[in-house]
């Protein structure tokens, strides 16, 4: 039951951490293009006014005339509507998953034996420890470099660079990735909390007092969105990537990470100088060669062979292969295997799950043979399976299973 209701958990905390993420990504996106696509007003009471750009659009079957002020407008409307909510419940419920679903089990998701040999109490700190720091060492950075763009921009990326090197060597991959993914989240959410935000209310209450406001608040302001725009693609990936094995379980995981995160940097540079009116080819142009090399680099090798022997005890009326090939594998062999390296979480009483993971159970031939296609899937194509190959299953094990399913799972 316990395990039940830890699947409920993952799904409802799930389901609206992409609700959510969805509003904030889509008003970030689309402040980005009205702010890129304003144009000076024609209309001279407009300039009067404070009004220094504008824009004329149809949606829905209505128009809009959305206008921005250069500075604060004669009069503030009591009916004010703030962008925040967005933010603070995408990274509340991003942390609630993650904690449901790494933090809770880090035996399960977050170590990984062959990466390092970390404890459980251990790698949650570090996992955490990966999301404060990050946002304490950025924000320093921010400060440190604020009228200096371009060397605050390459030490961020640097930084980033040498926390994915970091998170590679000290947890399993699907965990690494989603790690830095979640630091970059929540540098975002961080910056509308303690800087965008605040900001704001400052040069509203100058406004209402009737004070000149400090532009120091806008110009802060502009900086942390701006870099939120560039982090979305990143994060994005790095929240789609533990669908995604051959990414994480490459051996120099941590540079598939950066080259990911560079192409989504890339298309997003793009879009924003088209806002701007400027087309240049060359970044979408560099991030699909990335993407390209990037996936011709990863694939897949050949599968190794089975081992050419025949099977330890052999169904009645098969004939063993010719010398030198592999013989065909059966149940018995595979089921060795699933008691082996599988029933540890796939059982009616698995000892490192409070229940069966997914619901899936491997602790008799019938039940393996009844998933053979989601076993084959996960432990031979995707090699997704063992989780973090926590019980150290081996190529040859997995060509077993490979030459039974492909024989018929019989």
């Amino acid at each position: 039951m316990e395990g039940y209701l830890l699947d409920w958990a993952n799904l409802l905390l799930r389901w609206l951490h992409v609700i959510v993420a969805i509003a904030w990504i889509g008003s970030s996106f689309y402040f980005v293009w009205l702010d890129n696509s304003l144009k000076p007003p024609t209309d001279k009471a407009l300039k009067d006014q404070g009004v220094g750009g504008e824009l004329w659009a149809v949606h829905g079957g209505g128009f809009y005339n959305p206008q921005k002020y250069l500075g604060a407008p004669r009069h503030l409307p009591q009916d004010l509507h703030w962008f925040y909510w967005e933010s603070y419940s995408t990274w509340l419920s991003g942390f609630g998953l993650f904690s449901v679903l790494y933090l809770f089990n880090p035996k399960v998701f977050l170590i990984d034996p062959s990466v390092a040999n970390l404890t459980p109490t251990v790698a949650v700190l570090l996992a955490i420890g990966f999301l404060v720091v990050g946002w304490l060492f950025y924000d320093l950075l921010c400060r440190m470099l604020q009228k200096n763009e371009k060397l605050l921009a390459v030490l961020v990326v640097a930084f980033v660079v040498v926390a994915s090197y970091a998170a590679c060597n000290l947890f399993s991959g699907r965990a690494a990735f989603l790690i830095i993914g979640a630091m970059i989240a929540t540098i975002m959410s961080a910056n509308v909390f303690f800087w965008i935000i605040p900001g704001q209310r400052k040069v509203v209450a100058a406004m209402k007092a009737g004070q000149p406001v400090d532009p120091i608040h806008g110009q802060r302001g502009k900086q942390r969105s701006v870099h939120n725009t560039y982090f979305t693609l990143p994060v994005l990936f790095t929240m789609l990537s533990n669908h995604y094995t051959m990414t994480y379980s490459h051996p120099h995981n941590w540079l598939v990470l950066v080259m990911m995160m560079v192409a989504g940097v890339l298309i997003r540079q793009f879009f924003i100088l088209r806002h701007k009116g400027v087309v240049n080819p060359v970044y979408p142009i560099v991030a699909v060669a990335m993407l390209a090399g990037t996936a011709a680099w990863i694939a897949p090798s050949k599968p190794a062979a089975a081992p050419a022997t025949a099977p330890a005890t052999a169904p009645a009326g098969s004939t063993p292969g010719a010398p030198g090939e592999a013989a065909a594998a059966d149940i018995t062999q595979v089921q060795a295997l699933m008691q082996k390296h599988c029933i540890q979480c796939h059982a009616a009483a698995p000892t490192m799950m409070p229940s069966a993971a997914k619901g899936l159970m491997f602790d008799t031939p019938d039940k393996t043979k009844a998933h053979a296609q989601v076993i084959y899937q996960q432990v031979v194509l995707q090699k997704a399976m063992p989780l973090g190959n926590i019980t150290k299953m081996t190529d040859e094990e997995r060509a077993v299973i490979g030459k039974w399913y492909e024989g018929g799972a019989k």
